[in-house]
């Protein structure tokens, strides 16, 4: 075997054991809330609501001053007063993370600290320097879905 194909091998055989390394840790982290937190994170609804919006969450699931955290698509719902529901995008526009809590009508990224008004999505605390966009969202039935 000639150097240069010895060396075509190991760098073909490096770059498949870094290409597996990144969908390995790209598939293996999974969003667990934390149980003491006023936010939960639910899989990718698959369900649709009778009128055609995409089931998001339970009115019941979402905590006055809390919300629930959608991975799929990525949405935070918010209840800032009873009977109010919002919704944001949950990926933090400072660096992409996706949101993590909703504590005290506050949407919280765990990646660098930034909090959001969960009223009307803007920055309370930074980094991030613009807010949340909104995410429309209806109450049908005792659900939350996407309009």
């Amino acid at each position: 075997m000639t150097e240069a194909m010895h060396r075509r091998t190991v760098l073909a055989g490096s770059g498949l054991v870094l290409a597996s390394l990144a969908v390995a840790a790209c598939s293996s982290g999974e969003s667990v809330a934390d149980p003491s937190a006023s936010a939960t994170t639910v899989p990718e609804p698959s369900q649709s609501s009778g009128g055609g919006g995409q089931v998001l969450a339970a009115t019941a699931a979402v905590a006055v001053g809390g919300g629930v955290i959608v991975s799929s698509p990525p949405i935070v719902v918010t209840q800032p007063s009873a009977g109010q529901f919002k919704g944001f995008t949950a990926i933090c526009p400072h660096q992409g993370c996706l949101v993590a809590s909703v504590e005290d009508n506050e949407i919280i990224c765990p990646c660098h600290g930034s909090r959001f008004s969960a009223s009307d999505g803007s920055v309370i605390n930074g980094p991030a320097e613009i807010g949340l966009q909104s995410a429309d969202v209806a109450v049908e039935g005792s659900n939350v879905v996407l309009a």
